[in-house]
C-alpha cells in the first residue's frame, strides 16, 4: 500500500462469523471496530493477527480492508479468456481474502468483515476507519535504512486518522507491559488508550514521564525542575489507578537528553507504547516530532492516540 488520494470512505460489507460454519451475522450500528489494512506483506499480516487478538479481548469485530492500485493503472481488471481464477480484480478479492484467512485461523469465531477498496490507501484507510475503535496498520519500513522502520502509509495514518492508530511490528513482547508515555500535560487520551489496552490484554501498566536535560545543562540554584516532572508522573499514575482500578500501574521518572531516545529505552520490552500525537503548528493533519521518532525508530508496537479532528 501506497500514500495517496482517493475517495475518503468505502462501504462497509456486512460482517461474517468466521469458525467451523460460517454464516451472515449482523452487529449492533453502535458497535465499533477495529479496523486493520491488509496488503499481502508479511508486515501486514502481523497486524492482521494482532488487530484479531485486540478485537477478541475487547469484544469488537474486526474489518480486514484492502486498497488495489490497479485501476489506477489499467482499465483492464477481468479475467483473461479462458483462465479460470485470473484477472487482476480477482488477485486483489484473493489478497483480502487472505487476509481474513490469517484473522480466522488466529481467532476461531471472531466475526470479520471485509472491504475490497480502488485507489491509494492512506485516504480510503483514514476515512473507513473513522468513528472507528481503532485503525492497525503493518510498519512496512525498510528496515536497515538510516534505522527508519515505519512506511510512508502508516506515518501519514498516524497524522491523519480520527482514531487511535497502532502500527505493528514482528518483534513482540507478550509478557511485557504497557508503557504509556505522558508530556507536560499528562495526555489524558493516550493514557486512556493505554488503560484500555492494558485491562483488555491482563497486562502491567507503565507511565513514564521524561525530564529533558539538554547537554551540558546546569540546574540553576535554588530550582528543581524534577519537582515538577515527579508532579506530572504522579497525577499521570494516579488518574490511571482511577480509570482501571483493578491495574497494576507504576510511574517510572526518566532524564534524559533526547526525549524519543528515553522513551524507546523505556519500551524495548513493552508490548506495544502509547503516546499522543503531539502534533502542532500551521497544519491541521500533523504529527509531533517525539512521535515520529518513536515511530521511525521502535522496533515493536506503537499506539497514536488519536480521537477526532
Amino acid at each position: 500500500m501506497e500514500p495517496g488520494s482517493g475517495p475518503a470512505k468505502g462501504p462497509k460489507v456486512p460482517l461474517v462469523k468466521v469458525g467451523p460454519v460460517k454464516e451472515r451475522v449482523h452487529v449492533a450500528q453502535d458497535l465499533r471496530s477495529i479496523v486493520v489494512g491488509y496488503d499481502g506483506s508479511d508486515e501486514a499480516a502481523a497486524a492482521v493477527r494482532w488487530a484479531a487478538r485486540h478485537a477478541r479481548a475487547t469484544a469488537c469485530p474486526l474489518l480486514v480492508v484492502h486498497c488495489s492500485l490497479w485501476p489506477l493503472l489499467t482499465r483492464h481488471l477481468g479475467p483473461v479468456p479462458g483462465v479460470s481464477g485470473s484477472g487482476l480484480e480477482q488477485s486483489a478479492q484473493s489478497i483480502l481474502d487472505e487476509g481474513v484467512a490469517h484473522a480466522a485461523a488466529e481467532v476461531q469465531g471472531l466475526e470479520v468483515g471485509s472491504t475490497l477498496l480502488h485507489g491509494l490507501p492512506a485516504q480510503h484507510l483514514a476515512g473507513i476507519s473513522a468513528g472507528e475503535k481503532m485503525l492497525v496498520v503493518g510498519s512496512r519500513g525498510l528496515g536497515g535504512f538510516l534505522g527508519l522502520l515505519v512506511g510512508s502509509v502508516s506515518l501519514e495514518l498516524a497524522a491523519t486518522a480520527s482514531c487511535p492508530v497502532a502500527v505493528i511490528r514482528h518483534n513482540l513482547h507478550p509478557d511485557g507491559p504497557i508503557v504509556a508515555a505522558v508530556d507536560a500535560s499528562g495526555s489524558p487520551s493516550a493514557l486512556g488508550d493505554a488503560c484500555v489496552l492494558a485491562t483488555a490484554s491482563n497486562a502491567r501498566l507503565t507511565v513514564v514521564h521524561v525530564r529533558h536535560q539538554p547537554p551540558g545543562y546546569r540546574q540553576p540554584a535554588g530550582q528543581d525542575a524534577a519537582a515538577g516532572a515527579q508532579k506530572v508522573l504522579t497525577e499521570a499514575v494516579r488518574r490511571a489507578g482511577a480509570l482501571a482500578p483493578a491495574l497494576s500501574v507504576d510511574g517510572r521518572l526518566l532524564t534524559d537528553s533526547s526525549i524519543p531516545h528515553a522513551i524507546l529505552q523505556a519500551a524495548e520490552n513493552a508490548r506495544i507504547v502509547v503516546m499522543g500525537s503531539q502534533g502542532r503548528g500551521i497544519l491541521r493533519e500533523t504529527i509531533g516530532s517525539t512521535a515520529h521518532a518513536v515511530l521511525h525508530h521502535a522496533h515493536g508496537p506503537v499506539l497514536i492516540s488519536r480521537h477526532g479532528r
